[in-house]
């Protein structure tokens, strides 16, 4: 067992784990801003109004669903487009979630909240690791 491990650790690559993460991020929440794109935001100026906060932070979507998606994946500026999707992954807890910040799944088990937690925690993961060799940062 301890061979094997071995011989992945000299295959396997950081920077390869790193575009593997950057892909999943970016890929996987470019669909909840293309939903928003072609429907619209009403839903979220709402949630953003009915908790206190100006009608223009809804437009905020559109920067954390679908442009540093695509920055994520490409590895542009990726420590800050990281920081401020998971800040934005964490302002839609707060929204959407917060009445249910520790609820269990009946069908799962899981939390309630564990989508956009493992969307928010990888992106801060993403944020202390660097977008790696295979990115626009690196060249």
């Amino acid at each position: 067992m301890r061979s094997l491990e071995n011989f992945l650790a000299r295959v396997l690559s950081d920077d390869m784990g790193k575009l593997i993460l950057r892909f999943m991020l970016g890929f996987l929440m470019i669909f909840h801003g293309y939903k928003k794109l072609i429907f619209g935001i009403d839903g979220i100026k709402s949630l953003v109004v009915s908790n206190g906060l100006p009608e223009f932070f809804a437009y905020g979507v559109y920067l954390g669903e679908l442009i540093l998606p695509i920055f994520i994946i490409i590895g542009l500026y990726t420590r800050i487009s990281s920081f401020i999707y998971a800040f934005t992954m964490f302002f839609a807890i707060y929204l959407v979630h917060s009445s249910h910040l520790l609820g269990l799944s009946a069908k799962t088990g899981g939390l309630l909240i564990e989508t956009p937690l493992l969307f928010m925690l990888g992106a801060l993961a993403l944020m202390f690791l660097g977008a790696g060799k295979f990115s626009i940062d690196k060249r």
